[in-house]
């Protein structure tokens, strides 16, 4: 039987879409600016307002490269590719040229070498009797009557709901959809909101999410637990840049950038509170 691999929350969605891959594409004209296809509200990723991980990340491509960044912006849900990287109008160019974040081995672009790897983290509230946990055995080896009394955020249909199965959790569990229409919505007001005001005790969430809005939300003194793979549930995944299909040139421009400025971007993670995983876990 074929096992499934689960995608971070926000990217499994997208690979629903059946889409081609683009014919090659014929030699472009000197870049005028570095254009990055984002989502307007998806911290700690990109928002309007050029704050997340990812607008960081653009920016110092675009000092490297002496150009200018713009954005084209679309929400973040199905079809995000078709309506930013592919999208192009009778007799006018493609709005912008990268996207800055997606899952490695993903088919809908043309994917780059990664350039970080993490995992899904528990994001715990004090004061609930789990400021001894660590790590997610020792979420798991908290008294039985402790673990009844949770409520555990969690994204439907992604690795956390897999790892509450499995654990026998269902119960505590809190689901949350993995895409919202309204385009107000983003994916860590799970914990700006919920966590925080004390409607869940802790989620599980990318830890890329967990990390940034732990660090927001103030007075609360929030912890970050990763997680580790392990038999029958993947929680880390490298994340690298996509560009289309038919341009080898600037995806290898792009990947010389990720090399040099290899310095920064661990810099802008690390100052996010991205928790990195070196290696892929031996677990599956």
């Amino acid at each position: 039987m074929m096992k499934r691999t689960r995608l971070p929350a926000g990217f499994a969605a997208a690979l629903l879409l059946a889409a081609l891959p683009a014919l090659a594409q014929d030699a472009q004209p000197p870049r005028q600016a570095l254009r990055v296809c984002q989502d307007p509200n998806n911290l700690p990723f990109s928002n309007d307002a050029h704050q997340g991980i990812e607008n960081r990340i653009a920016e110092v491509f675009g000092k490297a490269l002496g150009l200018p960044v713009t954005y084209y912006s679309f929400p973040q849900r199905l079809a995000f590719i078709r309506n930013t990287l592919r999208y192009k109008l009778p007799g006018q160019d493609f709005p912008c040229d990268i996207v800055m974040g997606v899952p490695a081995g993903y088919d809908q672009v043309s994917v780059t070498k990664p350039y970080y790897r993490s995992t899904y983290a528990l994001v715990l509230a004090p004061g609930k009797g789990l400021e001894g946990v660590k790590s997610g055995d020792d979420f798991l080896r908290l008294p039985p009557a402790t673990l009844r009394a949770l409520r555990i955020g969690v994204v439907d249909r992604s690795p956390a709901s897999d790892w509450l199965v499995k654990h026998r959790l269902v119960e505590q569990g809190v689901p949350y959809a993995m895409m919202n229409a309204d385009p107000a919505e983003y994916p860590g007001q799970i914990i700006e909101r919920d966590l925080s005001a004390g409607k869940i005790d802790a989620a599980i969430v990318w830890g890329p999410i967990a990390g940034y809005f732990a660090q927001r939300v103030k007075p609360l003194a929030l912890s970050v637990v990763p997680l580790k793979s392990e038999p029958g549930v993947r929680f880390d995944f490298s994340m690298a840049m996509g560009v289309r299909y038919g341009e080898r040139e600037w995806k290898q421009q792009v990947e010389g950038l990720l090399e040099s400025q290899r310095g920064e971007i661990q810099a802008i993670l690390r100052e996010f509170g991205v928790p990195l995983v070196d290696e892929p876990s031996a677990a599956r």
